[in-house]
């Protein structure tokens, strides 16, 4: 009786945890308000300025700043197109260049981007920072990091509720469920949800570099220089938390029809 009353409490929390997303118009699991993470997040960020070494009066350091300002209003104005413009009212947005020679870039929740100087060689040019900057933001707009922690959080639960259903068996039975458990959930659920995220950014990222007046032919250039970069991954898709870099490459070029036409419908910044 317990565990049928906990599957019903299961299932009514995650029909109300459920929200509709306004940039992708997808129905997320989420358990976090921006109202709640932006405060940590903008925290957290502080935090890290403070620790590490900005840029700042170089070219490449107004690039990013330019490239930035660039994808900010191309965000808004597509917000707009999707009469969503309130959604960003509480972004507080800033573009960083931080001395670091790991190839990486990221956008906290709320617009807080930061790049590190170990992409530059990669991007090389504004359209490189565009595909990059647009793909970070596109993470914030589509509330990934709230879903990745809800996903992490849901995962727990289903740890519990397994615990909880295998009580009576012995403890060697349950160390078997318990790690049959951990290994489908984080390939069968954990690392696909990963990917969808990846795939999800690479989409609105194009969509926001084109109504920012960047060619979206010059993501698939930027992308194919990253693959020479690492080498291409020895590590097998289904495995990992990105899509391999053929995927996301024919997967972009796929796009960019698509994106070059919602530009055309928003707007294309000059």
């Amino acid at each position: 009786m317990k565990k049928y009353f906990f599957l019903a409490f299961l299932v009514a929390f995650l029909i109300n945890a459920c929200a509709t997303n306004p940039v992708t118009g997808k129905k997320n699991l989420n358990f976090v308000s921006n109202s709640e993470l932006f405060p940590s997040s903008f925290q957290q960020y502080n935090a890290f300025i403070a620790e590490n070494k900005v840029i700042t009066g170089t070219a490449d350091a107004k690039r990013v700043e330019s490239v930035g300002v660039r994808i900010k209003a191309a965000a808004e104005k597509y917000l707009t197109y999707l009469g969503q413009s309130q959604y960003l009212q509480d972004y507080r947005w800033e573009y960083k260049l931080v001395e670091n020679k790991e190839v990486n870039a990221w956008c906290m929740p709320g617009g807080k981007i930061v790049v590190y100087s170990g992409i530059l060689p990669v991007t090389q040019d504004e359209a490189g920072l565009a595909t990059v900057m647009g793909h970070e933001v596109s993470h914030a707009l589509a509330n990934h990091g709230a879903q990745r922690m809800s996903a992490a959080q849901l995962q727990q639960i289903g740890s519990v509720a397994l615990d909880a259903a295998t009580s009576s068996k012995t403890e060697t039975t349950r160390q078997i469920f318990a790690q049959a458990y951990g290994l489908g959930s984080e390939v069968g659920v954990m690392l696909p949800f990963s990917r969808s995220n990846e795939t999800e950014a690479d989409k609105i990222g194009l969509t926001l570099m084109t109504i920012a007046g960047y060619n979206p032919d010059d993501a698939i250039a930027f992308w194919s220089r990253m693959s020479a970069k690492s080498g291409g991954s020895g590590t097998p898709e289904f495995m990992s938390t990105h899509p391999s870099d053929a995927t996301r490459i024919a997967n972009i070029r796929a796009l960019i029809p698509e994106a070059r036409a919602t530009a055309a419908k928003v707007g294309i910044s000059k």
